[in-house]
């Protein structure tokens, strides 16, 4: 009963200390099957691709949760403020500015940013926008600041 009691003391000592211990880094066999790592090859679509994915978006949030008509009309001065701001490690992403006429007859900048694996599941690149001034749940306030780089 005592050599019982001994062995289990020395694994759950044992077992402690290997916990204790520093991690090392991943060997070849774990980086090659799975912690590669994800592998962006930032080929992102230009700033106008995102507009009718934008206009859209807008419509249905503003029908739908503010119960508004409003629509953007069509966009103007549309260029790119920054590509990959950060480390390039980060997730690449192309940041835009465009100028929209909304059915209001107000002229409102957009800011948005096109983002690699962004899209449904990651599947494709996805889009985040804000329409200044017309950022209603306050997501990316102060006058859409937190949606630029």
């Amino acid at each position: 009963m005592r050599s019982r009691i001994r062995r289990v003391a020395f694994a759950a000592t044992a077992a402690l200390i290997a916990a204790a211990a520093p991690a090392g880094a991943a060997s070849v066999v774990e980086k090659a099957f799975y912690l590669s790592g994800p592998r962006y090859d930032a080929a992102l679509p230009p700033c106008d691709a995102a507009l009718g994915t934008i206009q859209s978006r807008f419509a249905t949030r503003e029908g739908r949760f503010w119960n508004s008509d409003l629509q953007i009309v069509g966009f103007k001065h549309v260029r790119q403020i920054a590509f990959r701001p950060w480390v390039e490690t980060a997730i690449p992403r192309r940041f835009c500015v465009a100028r929209a006429l909304v059915s209001d007859g107000r002229v409102r900048s957009v800011f948005y940013s096109i983002i690699e694996d962004g899209g449904m599941i990651g599947a494709s690149w996805g889009v985040e926008w804000c329409v200044s001034g017309l950022d209603r749940n306050w997501a990316y306030n102060p006058n859409c600041k937190m949606a630029r780089p």
